[in-house]
C-alpha cells in the first residue's frame, strides 16, 4: 500500500532523534511538509531537517518547550504560517527520570509528567482548532508499552504514558465528528536515548518476554505512524497500537 500525504503539512514533536526523527523522515518521503520540532538538541534536529531535504522533501525548524501551553500556541501559530497549515500532528516529546518511588524527587516526577502528558494536552488543544475549521485532522501520540504493563523504577514514566492512552480515547470521543482521528502508538524497547540507560541485565530480560526476540527500530515505529496518518484510516479513533514484537499482548 502506498501511502501519499501530498498536500498535507505535519509537525512531530521532539523529532530530532530516535523515534521522532524516524517519523518526520517518513512522513516527509510520503510527501508531507514536515515541521521538525526540538527543544534543546538542535544539531540533531538541523540534520533531519537537511536529510529530509535532501531527499527531496520539505521540511522546517520550529524550537519550542511544548510542556508550556503559550510556547505551543506560539509553536503552532508558526508551524501554520511557515507551511500553510497544520492536518497531522505527531506528539512524541519525552523524558525519562527512572528511579524506584521510594527515592524519586517530586522534580523527577513534574518533569516526566510535563514534558510526555503535559505537552500531549497543550499541543493537541492548539492543534485542533484549526482542524476543527478544516474538518480533517490527525492526531497521533507516542506512548509506550510501560504505559500498559507498568515498569519497577519508572511510575513517573509509566503514568505519563498511561495518561497518554486516556488522553487519547477521550479526545477521540470528542471530536470524531469533525473527521479528526485521534490514536496512540505503543512502542516497544526500541534502541533510543531513552534506552541506553537499560543494564544489560535489562535488555536480556526484555529480549526474553519478546517474542520476536529483538528490540524494534524507530522506522517501524514510524510506519504505524504513517498508517494512522493516512486518508484510508479515517475509520481508526481512540486506537492503542502496540508496536513491540508482541511484548504487550491482549
Amino acid at each position: 500500500m502506498v501511502i501519499d500525504l501530498t498536500g498535507k503539512v505535519a509537525l512531530v514533536t521532539g523529532s530530532g532523534s530516535g523515534i521522532g526523527a524516524a517519523i518526520a523522515k517518513e512522513l516527509a518521503a510520503a510527501g508531507a511538509k514536515v515541521a521538525v520540532h526540538y527543544r534543546g538538541n538542535a544539531a540533531g534536529a538541523e540534520a533531519v531537517v537537511a536529510q529530509i531535504r535532501e531527499q527531496g522533501g520539505t521540511a522546517a525548524l520550529f524550537k519550542a518547550d511544548v510542556s508550556d501551553t503559550e510556547q505551543a500556541v506560539q509553536l503552532v501559530k508558526a508551524v501554520q504560517t511557515e507551511l500553510g497549515g497544520l492536518d497531522i500532528l505527531v506528539n512524541n516529546a519525552g523524558t525519562t527520570r527512572d528511579t524506584l518511588l521510594m527515592t524519586m524527587k517530586e522534580e523527577e516526577w513534574d518533569v516526566v509528567i510535563d514534558t510526555n502528558l503535559k505537552s500531549v494536552y497543550a499541543m493537541s488543544k492548539a492543534a485542533m482548532r484549526g482542524m476543527l475549521r478544516q474538518k480533517w485532522g490527525r492526531i497521533i501520540n507516542i506512548t509506550s508499552v510501560v504505559g500498559i504493563s507498568g515498569q519497577a523504577g519508572q511510575a513517573n514514566y509509566a503514568a505519563s504514558k498511561a495518561g497518554i492512552i486516556g488522553f487519547t480515547k477521550s479526545l477521540a470521543r470528542e471530536i470524531a465528528s469533525r473527521n479528526i482521528t485521534v490514536n496512540a502508538v505503543a512502542p516497544g524497547f526500541v534502541p533510543t536515548q531513552l534506552t541506553d540507560v537499560l543494564t544489560e541485565e535489562q535488555r536480556a530480560g526484555i529480549l526474553a518476554n519478546t517474542p520476536v526476540g529483538r528490540m524494534g527500530a524507530p522506522e517501524e515505529i514510524a510506519w504505524a505512524v504513517l498508517f494512522l496518518a493516512a486518508d484510508r484510516s479515517a475509520f481508526i479513533t481512540g486506537h492503542v497500537l502496540s508496536v513491540d514484537g508482541g511484548l504487550v499482548m491482549g
